[in-house]
Order: structure tokens, then sequence, then C-alpha cells
């Protein structure tokens, strides 16, 4: 899982998160840093409304929470996701002998690697190199939410 403050600098370069089942998300608030919840029918659920979308906590949880503005809540994008977003950039994931992963990726015909702690922190640091270059854009303004090289 990629840190918080990874998923805080992907979201505030123009990642946009539209919630599906199996999402790992925080609350973004100092109080509930520490807590990882999982989106799933059973417990957690995306309500989409005309309003904006909301997080519905089902049953019972650690603490009273009926439910949350998606605003307030940080996606923390596993691997396959990460990597679902690199789409044509992407070139190869390499494990290195220090026990680091190598992400390498082409854009704008520029060969770049990206190390990280393990394959998702890689794949985040890269991601988050393309969404800086496209100049403010987010992966949504390109057909099927694919990124782009600018």
């Amino acid at each position: 899982m990629i840190a918080t403050e990874l998923a805080r600098a992907l979201r505030d370069s123009g990642l946009t998160w539209h919630p599906e089942p199996g999402d790992a998300f925080r609350i973004d608030r100092p109080e509930a840093d520490g807590d990882v919840f999982v989106l799933s029918e059973m417990t957690v659920e995306a309500h989409h409304y005309p309003t904006g979308t909301v997080l519905g906590f089902n049953g019972t949880t650690e603490w009273a929470l009926d439910s949350i503005e998606l605003d307030d809540t940080l996606w923390l994008p596993h691997e396959g996701q990460l990597r679902f977003l690199l789409a044509r950039t992407f070139r190869s994931l390499v494990a290195a002998a220090d026990g680091r992963f190598e992400v390498n990726v082409v854009i704008d015909d520029e060969a770049l690697t990206f190390v990280g702690v393990d394959a998702a922190d890689a794949y985040g640091r890269a991601l988050l190199d393309l969404l800086d270059r496209s100049h403010g854009g987010t992966v949504e303004d390109e057909p099927d939410g694919v990124p782009w090289s600018p």
C-alpha cells in the first residue's frame, strides 16, 4: 500500500477517484489517519448522488460514523490500479538487488526510472511524475481514463 503522503501528492496532482468495491482509503483527518478502510458492499459502500459521492458505513464500526463525503477521504490505490493508470507509458517493473523496485516508463520519448520501497511505491512515483508533467490535466481528460504523454 502506498504511503499517505504519496497518495495525497497524487490527489493534489489531479488523480481522481471513482470508488469501486475493493478500493482502500483513509479518512483524511488527523484523528483517523491510522485507519484504513476498504470499500465493500457489506461494510462501506459508495452512494452516488447529484450533489456528490458519499461513502456509507453499514453496520457497526469501531466508532460512530454513518457516512462521509468523498472529499474527506484519501484513496490509497493499489499496485494494479497504479500500473493500469500508467497505461501506455509503462515499460517494466524490476526487482533491484537491494530489495527495492524500479518502474521504467517512457514519457515524451524520454526513458525514466522510478525507485520505490515496494512495487506500489515505485508505480505511484512514476504516476506522480506523469501527472505533474501533464500541466494540471487529470487522467480523466483522456478517453477511457487512460493517462497520456503531454
